[in-house]
This record gives C-alpha cells, structure tokens and sequence, in this order.
C-alpha cells in the first residue's frame, strides 16, 4: 500500500505564490513518475505537470513558465511551486504517482487533494 500526503494549498491574490508538496510513502520499490493534476469545479480533471525518474518535466501549456515540478527521489517527493498565479488556476490539485513493485507490477496512485483558490 502507498499513501501520498499532499500539503501547501490555500487562497493567494492573483499574482502571488504557492508550493505544493507531496510525499509519498508505504510499499515502495520504485518511483515511475509523479506528477500533478487538477480539477476545478464542473471540469474534467487535467495533468498540470509531472516529471518521470531520468525525464524531463511536462508541463501543460497553460502553466509553461510560471509552475515548476521538482521531485525528491531520496525522499519520494515531489514539488509544484506556482508563481504568477490566476484566477482560472482555482482547483483542486492531486498529487499522482506511478509506483513500481517487482511483484505486482506498476499502479496509479493518488493524494486526497489540496484546494487553491486564487482571487481577483
């Protein structure tokens, strides 16, 4: 069993900061990959960014240049500083990691969620 533990959401001003981490814990052999996504209310949840072990960064386009993933491999953690933020950037955002056991195979995981709110 794997558990990630998200933390760093909040309401923030247009324009300002956050950081988002995710640690990840439990059964774990290997980190695939990690990454973020988010879902605002009355939209499908999207991929904001992830970052596979050896990989570059994916971002979706309408965070390019203003979020940065970052990951922790020692620590199985991963890290989404949001700078420039807007107010469509509103959501639920969900840590995501795909974990490696060398008995079962590779399985999706996710985080319970942490709410920022950008306001006008």
């Amino acid at each position: 069993q794997v558990t990630l533990v998200e933390s760093g959401g909040g309401l923030v001003q247009a324009g300002g900061s956050l950081r988002l981490s995710c640690a990840a814990s439990g059964s774990i052999f290997s980190v695939n990959r990690m990454g973020w996504y988010r879902q605002a209310p009355g939209k499908q949840r999207e991929l904001v960014a992830e970052v596979r072990t050896g990989g570059s960064p994916h971002y979706t386009d309408s965070v390019k240049g203003r979020f940065t993933i970052s990951r922790d491999n020692a620590k199985n953690t991963v890290y989404l500083q949001m700078n420039s933020l807007k107010p469509e950037d509103t959501a639920v955002y969900y840590c995501n990691a795909e974990v490696h056991d060398p008995y079962i195979g590779s399985n999706d995981y996710w985080g319970q969620g942490t709410q920022v709110t950008v306001s006008s």
